[in-house]
């Protein structure tokens, strides 16, 4: 099987285009030097290559099965999590009195993106692992942090966090699961969670759960939910674990990502769940947001290595399968060709290129706002922050989105082979469909970009992001072979602002149905026009290094590659903005009920 990622390409985004190594002239994460970063990732190839790759198909095949009360998953997973703890990378980008490394968020991504290339769905244990012990450590007490943080960040123990429930779906607001104050400070925890991903497994010693819950007699809605530790199992006076009653009561059969197991879980159904608050009462969604932002990022660069996994099969089945013959060419006799050689093949193959790689920089521009936001300080700390929580959503969106349609390319390529168990796009496919709906689905990450976050600070954040791209754009027109594109880019931008000033007219009017009827196209529009920003910042690097002389071959093909799918995402996915603009200025909203 072809190797799901280019490194090259890794390197170039991380190293040429956003010079991740300039984060080491910061105090923040001065104990690191760039070479540093790739001893990191060298590491997690190491890891794929060991574990991950070898699970791919069995994960896959073998799903996970309740068995009495204990769920069993492929029973290599333990090796993987027990590696990912020794080598101190579930919980490396924490800061140093988290118990982190204090590695910036651009690497801790990089890492995933390698691993999770190799393999999707096992690396849910790892990366929720990290989430939950990441809430407890910003959060939680001093004691729970000491009980539970390192733990979890040695691979000993797993975390997962429980939001959903049968009766709200993603509707927060009707969370039931109840918590009932003891006498020594506790709560009793009671209630059901479903869609669990990693809920429960043979293996780890502990599962801590993070809990959404109401305390006894707090506000409706989602002013009184609270957060809360819920330990499988309870330590008891002699350090023993014992039940806390947290049961397995069902396992979700799942269209992909197999791996990981999705659990209906119960608590304090067969005896008393108990339950320790984090933080403050009736903030427990504020906490959790944390975890839910972290995490649609890593939901955005799941659907970008899948799609480059997917890339990169369908390329190397292009370059061996023959069949057919060019077009012009009538001769029966003739040998067929590769059909990498047909034109529309190589359509699909250079779309599915400018979706993932595209993604990808649109992602690691988000990782690296949140490493200068750890940098800085004041009115700078909080730009970055700004930028980061209008570009989460959409960091989340694209790349899931479009990596349905990239997977879907990929299988075109195959044909009828790419439908079957033969061959890898089939369960790339399954795998990838989820995305769009993990940590919120599309329509609510529409309604959140265009109704919170372009409102949010009266639009400072979309001001700031305007003229980061107007500087791109005026950069490319000092480039001869780049005016063209930076004037495609502008154009598309000024339709977008035009779209969002008329958006945001309907709202001060006091239309909000009609505000946020289309909140999913806007997102679409909004996320290609980032995309384009994106690709033209890549093609103004790649030119500045085809001037250089002494840029070896491979180089060369490398930056002229990169320059051609740039302009072929501008002259096949940029167009597609004139009829979401189109759309998204008519006034009339037509709707089904």
């Amino acid at each position: 099987m072809a190797k799901e990622y280019d490194r090259r390409n890794l390197d170039f985004i991380l190293k040429e285009v956003f010079e991740y190594g300039n984060l080491c002239n910061y105090p923040y994460y001065a104990d690191y030097a760039p070479d540093m970063f790739d001893m990191v990732l060298d590491t997690a190839e190491a890891i794929a290559e060991r574990h991950l790759r070898p699970m791919f198909v069995p994960g896959d095949r073998k799903q996970a099965e309740l068995v009495g009360d204990t769920v069993q998953v492929l029973p290599e997973i333990e090796a993987y999590l027990k590696e990912m703890g020794e080598a101190g990378l579930i919980g490396a980008t924490f800061s140093l009195e988290k118990g982190g490394q204090q590695l910036p968020a651009m690497v801790g991504g990089a890492s995933e993106f390698i691993r999770g290339a190799a393999n999707n769905s096992v690396i849910m244990f790892s990366g929720l692992s990290n989430g939950a012990a990441h809430l407890i450590a910003s959060f939680g007490s001093q004691e729970l942090q000491e009980k539970y943080v390192q733990k979890m960040l040695s691979g000993k123990w797993t975390g997962t966090m429980c939001l959903t429930e049968p009766q709200a779906g993603s509707s927060l607001n009707d969370v039931v699961t109840s918590a009932k104050p003891l006498d020594n400070g506790s709560y009793s925890i009671k209630g059901q969670k479903i869609f669990i991903s990693g809920g429960d497994n043979q293996f780890s010693e502990n599962i801590i759960h993070l809990v959404l819950a109401r305390i006894d007699g707090a506000p409706k809605g989602t002013k009184g939910i609270s957060l809360f530790v819920v330990p499988k199992r309870l330590e008891d006076a002699s350090g023993q674990l014992k039940t806390n009653f947290v049961k397995s009561i069902g396992v979700f059969h799942k269209m992909g990502q197999k791996a990981t197991p999705a659990l209906h879980l119960s608590f304090g159904d067969d005896g008393e769940s108990i339950g320790f608050l984090v933080g403050e009462a009736n903030k427990g969604l504020m906490y959790m947001f944390q975890m839910m932002n972290e995490a649609r990022l890593g939901v955005g660069l799941g659907g970008a290595y899948i799609s480059s996994a997917a890339y990169h099969f369908a390329k190397q089945y292009a370059s061996e399968r023959a069949q057919g013959r060019p077009v012009s060419n009538k001769n029966p006799e003739a040998a067929p060709v590769l059909i990498q050689k047909h034109p529309d093949v190589q359509r699909m193959l250079y779309a599915q290129k400018a979706i993932f790689e595209g993604a990808m920089g649109l992602l690691f521009q988000c990782f690296l706002w949140d490493d200068l936001s750890k940098c800085s300080e004041g009115e700078e700390k909080e730009t970055y922050e700004l930028l980061l929580n209008l570009m989460t959503p959409v960091a989340k969106t694209y790349p899931a989105e479009k990596g349905i349609e990239s997977v879907n390319l990929g299988l075109q390529v195959l044909g009828g082979y790419g439908y079957t168990e033969d061959f890898p796009l089939e369960q790339m496919a399954r795998d990838m469909r989820i995305f769009s709906i993990y940590e919120g689905t599309t329509g609510i990450h529409g309604l959140t970009l265009l109704g919170r976050e372009v409102p949010s600070h009266n639009g400072k954040a979309l001001k700031e992001l305007t003229k980061l791209i107007q500087a791109e754009i005026a950069e490319a027109k000092n480039v001869p072979e780049l005016v063209k594109y930076a004037e495609k880019l502008e154009a598309s931008i000024s339709k977008l602002g035009q779209v969002t000033m008329h958006k945001l007219s309907m709202a001060a009017a006091g239309k909000i149905e009609e505000f946020l009827a289309d909140s999913s196209l806007y997102m679409e529009l909004f996320g290609l026009n980032m995309v384009a920003w994106q690709w033209l910042k890549q093609g103004i690097v790649a030119h500045q290094k085809l001037k250089n002389s002494e840029v070896h071959s491979e180089d060369k093909s490398f930056y002229l590659d990169k320059i051609h799918t740039m302009k072929f995402f501008y002259h096949y996915e940029v167009p597609k903005a004139l009829g979401l603009y189109e759309r998204l200025m008519d006034d009339e909203i037509l709707t089904i009920f």
